[in-house]
């Protein structure tokens, strides 16, 4: 008498074990998710670089912890697109075309200016997860949980970077 058996199961063939593939409409929402944090990663490092003025040694670290996660979070849904059997895309001609985050000015940028600048885009970011969110839930909610940590670390971020610019 096997296992399964004893609890009244039955085995399944491999043929039976296919596993989860997510539909386009999921896939689809995942991209965008995608996009958007490699275009935060993208602006994060931009701003990083040519960030000046008072204060700007302690946003130009920030913005590195910033630029981090975004890339950590893309990574990890680019991965999760891929174990339910999607391709993701981001390759820099796709992210510029499809990202809906606001294109960062180039050139130098003042702190408070790089401070509004991020918020806004920390901020875009997560109403596209946000946006997505139910969307995915509906079909995945192991990938919503994904995206409920992604949009808490985010949040943090935009509370913390904002709170440069604003007075007590």
């Amino acid at each position: 008498m096997t296992a399964s058996s004893a609890s009244g199961g039955s085995r399944r063939s491999e043929a039976d074990a296919t596993g989860f593939t997510a539909s386009p409409q999921l896939t689809q929402a995942l991209q965008q998710i995608v996009v958007d944090l490699v275009e935060l990663h993208l602006q994060g490092k931009q701003a990083h670089w040519n960030v000046v003025g008072h204060n700007f040694r302690d946003l130009h670290l920030q913005l590195d912890e910033i630029v981090d996660d975004a890339r950590e979070a893309a990574d990890t849904i680019a991965e999760r697109m891929r174990a339910l059997a999607g391709c993701p895309d981001g390759r820099t001609d796709t992210v510029a075309a499809t990202t809906t985050l606001p294109a960062f000015p180039e050139g130098e940028q003042s702190v408070s200016a790089v401070v509004d600048l991020v918020t806004a885009r920390l901020r875009a970011t997560v109403d596209t997860l946000r946006t997505r969110h139910d969307q995915v839930d509906s079909e995945d909610p192991s990938t919503a949980d994904l995206l409920h940590a992604i949009i808490d670390s985010l949040e943090k971020h935009a509370w913390m970077v904002s709170a440069e610019n604003r007075s007590g």
